[in-house]
Formats: C-alpha cells, sequence, structure tokens
C-alpha cells in the first residue's frame, strides 16, 4: 500500500520534486503535451501624423500676390485705352529697344517666392510634379495679366521679356517649394517652434507682422508713422474733381505748428506706432515664448530696415536721418509702455494695441509734414525702384488697417483659454 500510494501521489502531482533534485525548466510541462509557449509580440508602430495643410503659407501667398499687383499696377493713375491690343507683348518674340540686366534679374527674383508660396499654399493636396506645373503656370497666369493691364496705363509699359523672366522665375520658386515643402513644413524646428510658442490662429498675424519692418522703407514723415492716407484720397478726389481739395484741413484747420507741437506729435506717432505692432505680437504668444526675446527681434529688424532703406534711397550719410529727439523721445516711451504690458492679460493687450493705432492713424493724418522732409524727399530719385517703392507705399498705407481688422477678429478670444496649452 505505501508504494502504491507514492506513485498515485507522483502521478497527480508530477510538478512535485523531491528536496535535492534539480527544478524542471520553464515550459517543460508545455512541451511535454506538445505545447509551446508564445513570446509576446512586439508594439506596432504609432501611426505616422498626417501632413496638415499651412494657413500661414496660405496668407504669405496671398499677400505676396497683393504685392505683385500694386507694384505692377502702380501709381493706378492714368487709365486710358491707348488703342493697343492688350497682348501685344505676345506678338513679337524680338529683345525690347532698352533693357538692363538690372530689371531681367528683378523679375526673375521677384517672382520666386511667388511660385515657392504657391507650392507651400497647396501642400499636402497637392505635391510633386503637379504641383510644379500649377506654380508654373500661375507665373505664366500672373505674369501675363499684369503685362496686359500694363497697356492701359501711359507709365507703365508692356514687355515680352518682363512675361518670360516673370513667369521664368514663378517656375524656380515652385521647383524650390517642391523641393523644401516637406523639410520646412513637417520636420522643420521652425515648425514646431510655431506651434509651441504661437496660438492656432496666428497664421495671419505673422505673415501681418512680418510686413511690419518692411513697410519701413517707404519714406515716412514719422518714425513708424504708417497709414497716411489722407494726402493719397486728397489727390484723388482733387483729380475725380478737377479742384484743390485737402481733406486734412477739414479736420485740423489749423496747420501751423511749432516746433515743440512736431516733436510732440512725432513722440506720440513713434511711442503708439510701437506699443500698437508689439502689442499684436504678444496677443499671438504662447506662455512659454520668449516675449521679450521676439519684441526686440522685430523692433530690431523695423529699425535695420528702415536705416538701410534710408541710405539706399537717399545717401549713405542719410542713413538715421529720421532719428529725431521726437522719435527717439516716443521709442523711449514705447519701451516704457511694453515692459509694462508684456504680462498683461490677453485682452487687455489687444485692446491697447488698437487704441495705439486708432490714435496713432488720426495723429498722422492731421499732422502736416515736415519742412525737413519734404526737402530731404525732393531729392529722392526713384528710377529702377519704381516697382519696388510702389509695393512699400502700399505697405506702409495699408499695413495699420490690416492690423486692426486683424485685432478685432474673434479668433483672438480663444487664445485666452489656451495660452499654456501645445498643440
Amino acid at each position: 500500500m505505501p508504494a502504491a500510494a507514492a506513485a498515485t501521489a507522483a502521478t497527480a502531482a508530477p510538478d512535485i520534486v523531491p528536496a535535492g533534485a534539480d527544478a524542471p525548466r520553464p515550459g517543460a510541462r508545455q512541451r511535454r503535451f506538445g505545447r509551446r509557449s508564445k513570446s509576446p509580440k512586439p508594439p506596432r508602430p504609432l501611426p505616422t501624423p498626417a501632413s496638415k495643410s499651412s494657413p500661414l503659407a496660405r496668407a504669405a501667398f496671398l499677400a505676396y500676390l497683393l504685392l505683385i499687383v500694386y507694384a505692377s499696377w502702380f501709381p493706378f493713375s492714368g487709365w486710358q485705352n491707348q488703342g493697343l491690343s492688350p497682348w501685344i507683348f505676345l506678338d513679337t518674340f524680338t529683345m525690347p529697344r532698352y533693357w538692363t540686366k538690372f530689371d531681367a534679374i528683378t523679375n526673375v527674383v521677384g517672382y520666386i517666392p511667388l511660385g515657392t508660396l504657391l507650392v507651400y499654399a497647396l501642400y499636402p493636396h497637392v505635391r510633386k510634379f503637379f504641383a510644379f506645373l500649377i506654380g508654373a503656370l500661375a507665373g505664366v497666369l500672373v505674369s501675363g495679366t499684369m503685362e496686359a493691364v500694363q497697356t492701359f496705363l501711359p507709365t507703365r509699359v508692356s514687355s515680352n521679356l518682363d512675361f518670360w523672366t516673370n513667369s521664368a522665375g514663378c517656375a524656380m520658386g515652385a521647383l524650390i517649394g517642391v523641393l523644401t515643402v516637406r523639410r520646412l513644413l513637417d520636420r522643420s524646428q521652425l515648425q514646431r517652434l510655431r506651434q509651441a510658442w504661437f496660438a492656432p490662429h496666428a497664421s495671419q498675424g505673422l505673415v501681418l507682422l512680418a510686413l511690419w519692418p518692411l513697410a519701413q522703407i517707404y519714406p515716412q514723415n514719422f518714425l513708424f508713422g504708417l497709414g497716411q492716407i489722407l494726402p493719397i484720397l486728397s489727390d484723388w478726389l482733387s483729380w475725380a474733381a478737377d479742384a484743390e481739395i485737402d481733406l486734412a484741413s477739414y479736420i485740423r484747420p489749423d496747420v501751423e505748428l511749432t516746433v515743440e507741437q512736431y516733436w510732440l506729435s512725432e513722440t506720440i506717432i513713434t511711442a503708439c506706432g510701437m506699443v500698437g505692432a508689439a502689442l499684436t505680437l504678444l496677443c499671438l504668444l504662447r506662455k512659454p515664448a520668449p516675449r521679450g526675446l521676439l519684441v526686440s527681434v522685430m523692433l530690431a529688424s523695423a529699425i535695420l530696415v528702415k536705416a538701410l532703406a534710408s541710405a539706399l534711397l537717399f545717401a549713405p550719410e542719410n542713413a538715421f536721418v529720421w532719428m529725431t529727439p521726437g522719435a527717439e523721445g516716443g521709442f523711449l516711451i514705447g519701451a516704457i509702455m511694453l515692459a509694462g504690458l508684456a504680462f498683461a492679460p490677453q485682452a487687455a493687450q489687444r485692446r491697447v494695441a488698437v487704441i495705439a493705432l486708432l490714435l496713432a492713424l488720426v495723429i498722422i493724418n492731421t499732422t502736416p509734414a515736415n519742412p525737413y522732409f519734404v526737402a530731404t524727399l525732393q531729392t529722392w530719385v526713384q528710377g529702377k525702384f519704381l516697382n519696388f517703392n510702389g509695393a512699400a507705399q502700399f505697405l506702409s498705407l495699408l499695413w495699420p488697417f490690416v492690423a486692426l481688422w486683424f485685432l478685432w477678429l474673434p479668433s483672438h478670444k480663444l487664445n485666452a483659454a489656451g495660452q499654456g496649452r501645445v498643440s
């Protein structure tokens, strides 16, 4: 009986081993019955996030297209039918009588960003060859339209050289865009900084703020004095009514200002223009963004562009002729205001930016030009830079109005709840 009981116990509990015996290897019981242990499957890789379209690229493309239209049809006066076919520039393949290498190179370079931005705007819906094809055809269409309309402007001359060089520049830009779009929009460090520092609705605002330093190129009465539109409107009304009309005189009859009044006006204009632009930038930032650094870079870019433009358009010794005592005082006051408003609530920053821009517009349009500025402007010979100066004037006139429109958009309210989150 003891032997039989021991045999029965061994059969019922085969995994029980006497002391001192070797322990069974893991999985031995499963192999005994013809089964094997299964190793865990490796985890599936996470799906690659789908490429997203870039609102920033679309806004930049639209802004650049408007600049090309304005530069091509500037100065928008003297429209008349000269009895020429709009497509006269396509009737001949001979080179125009008067042309320079500077004009040809400028035409090519000026249209390269248009093709590149168009490819970026189409991504990821249209890619590779088809994106390049659309970019090249867009250059032909835009350039052909610009040259055709120029036949109705006595101050402009349509040219087959301009048409072909512009089209070639747009095609080159489209090729550059196809080669760089994925690296720039999908795997770019700039794209990661864009998501970490700026609000989701900031695309249009970033384009607007990038144009603010460029708007300083056109000569202005006062530093950061953008939006002086009343003289332009007065000229248009005078031409339409065939009479002398000065809209500023109806708003401010007493146009004789003392030196102190000029200084005060320039101080207010400089401070308000600076604060309005900088607060527009601060409205778009998330909490982790380096606010002081970004505002300083934007202001330094505007000053640098202003100095280079003054040196190029007038003379090197006039690079800082705009740095008057009034401008210096306005810059100092603007810096003090920004230091106090840098960490204010986003809604307060937006409201102060609107007030500052409106105040600057009122004063800049009712203050007569400084006689010293008028004397300096008379030495300005535009020459080869006629198109470029037309685009710069377009920016200087419209920038404050576009900024006011952007600050009134309801999308800014969404930034208050998501300033601390990174999408």
